[in-house]
Formats: structure tokens, C-alpha cells, sequence
């Protein structure tokens, strides 16, 4: 199951993604401004956005080109009725990862959903690294100076949501959505507890962190 951001502006479009998607399992949402998807893309936790180039306010190549000026990583299909080579050029050199032309098959976008959700699957196993610090998702291992950390489960889905949101502030109820879940309660003060632990195991001086920095009044940001 994905969480998917489908931008359609032609509601009967927008209701069959909407519909042919969430048969495949997957939880959607539906904008239909660029303005709107603007802001709602940059909010983590989407797993893919299907985006349509002809949208009102914002057209859908300025979406792309913001969300990924502003460091969003979220695979990006683009939609639109142009078949212009040059069009499908630009939406690929803004930084979308696919491009489907109207009208589509909904089999084909199915499975181009389907590829793209693979490949950033397999991209969230890749190892992440940063000073003498590796993270290895798929082994659910950390190691500092080349010797194994031992961590909790909870302090290396906090370490690896830092890690994926490196550069960007989040506040201690984004971190909970993100390492607890949207629907756990747990209070500011357990959140800070996990950070200063996680801070005595990979930062060389926990009192002046290199890494996981407070931010005053805002959260937490990582930096490499």
C-alpha cells in the first residue's frame, strides 16, 4: 500500500485515478490547483505523485520544478494531453520520473505506478552514509567508525527518518507521524528522550551534536 497525490483538475479524470488506484490498495488524495499541490507536496509521507501539467493557478511543470528546488525526492508522473516531444523533455529535465500522455490506458499508468514504487523501494534500501556514520536499511544496522551500534528498534526508524530528511526542520509531531505512526500518542518529552539517546550513540560529543541539531522553538534538523 502506497500514499499516493494524484493533481487532476478534471474531476471525472480524478475520480477514475482515484478509484482504479485505491483498487490496487493504495491510499489517495486528489488537489485540483498547482497551488494547492505546491504545498501538499511537500509534506512528507507520500510514496508517489501523479501530477497533470494543465492545471489552473500553477501549471504542473512549475509544480515539478518547485517541489524539486525545494528538495523533495517523491517519484513524479507526469499527465498531460501534450504529445509534443519537447514537452516530454522539459517535464523529464525538471525532474519527473515518468511521463504518460492523455488519453492513457489505465492498465499502462497502473503499471508504470507500479515500477516507479519498486524502484523507490529498492532506492529506500540503499545504504545511507554520512561522516563515519552508515545506516544499512535493509539490515536494520548502524555503524560508527566501522563498529556496530546497538540501537532499539524505535532510535533506528528516528536515526533513519532523520537521515531521508536531511536539511529539513521537523517538528516533534512530524517525527512522530513519520517514526511512530499518525495514530501513536506519545508526548514531546518521550520524543526528546529517544533524541538524546540516539545523540549519545552516533554524535562524537552529545552535548555539541554535529549531527541531529535542535532548531529553537521549531524541532529538529539533521545535518551531514
Amino acid at each position: 500500500m502506497a500514499r499516493i497525490l494524484v493533481v487532476e483538475d478534471e474531476e471525472d479524470i480524478a475520480m477514475m485515478l482515484a478509484d482504479d488506484l485505491r483498487l490496487e490498495g493504495h491510499v489517495l488524495e486528489v488537489v485540483g490547483d498547482g497551488a494547492s499541490a505546491a504545498v501538499r507536496g511537500r509534506e512528507d509521507g507520500w510514496d508517489l505523485i501523479v501530477l497533470d501539467v494543465m492545471l489552473p493557478i500553477k501549471d504542473g511543470f512549475e509544480v515539478c520544478r518547485e517541489l524539486r528546488k525545494s528538495g523533495v525526492r517523491t517519484p513524479i508522473i507526469l499527465l498531460t494531453a501534450k504529445s509534443h516531444e519537447a514537452d516530454k523533455i522539459m517535464g523529464l529535465d525538471l525532474g519527473a520520473d515518468d511521463y504518460v500522455t492523455k488519453p492513457f490506458n489505465p492498465r499502462e499508468l497502473r503499471a508504470r505506478v507500479r515500477a516507479l514504487l519498486r524502484r523507490a523501494e529498492g532506492d529506500a534500501g540503499a545504504r545511507l552514509r554520512f561522516g563515519d556514520i552508515e545506516i544499512d536499511p535493509a539490515r536494520c544496522e548502524v555503524h560508527a567508525g566501522g563498529r556496530l551500534v546497538d540501537m532499539t528498534p524505535m532510535e533506528f526508524k528516528l536515526l533513519l527518518v532523520f537521515a531521508r530528511n536531511r536539511g529539513h526542520v521537523l517538528s516533534r509531531d512530524k517525527l512522530i507521524d513519520l517514526a511512530w505512526g499518525r495514530d501513536t500518542y506519545i508526548t514531546d518529552r518521550a520524543v526528546d528522550a529517544h533524541i538524546v539517546n540516539l545523540r549519545r550513540k552516533i554524535e562524537p560529543n552529545a552535548t555539541e551534536p554535529r549531527h541531529i541539531v535542535s532548531v529553537r522553538g521549531m524541532g529538529y534538523r539533521f545535518d551531514e
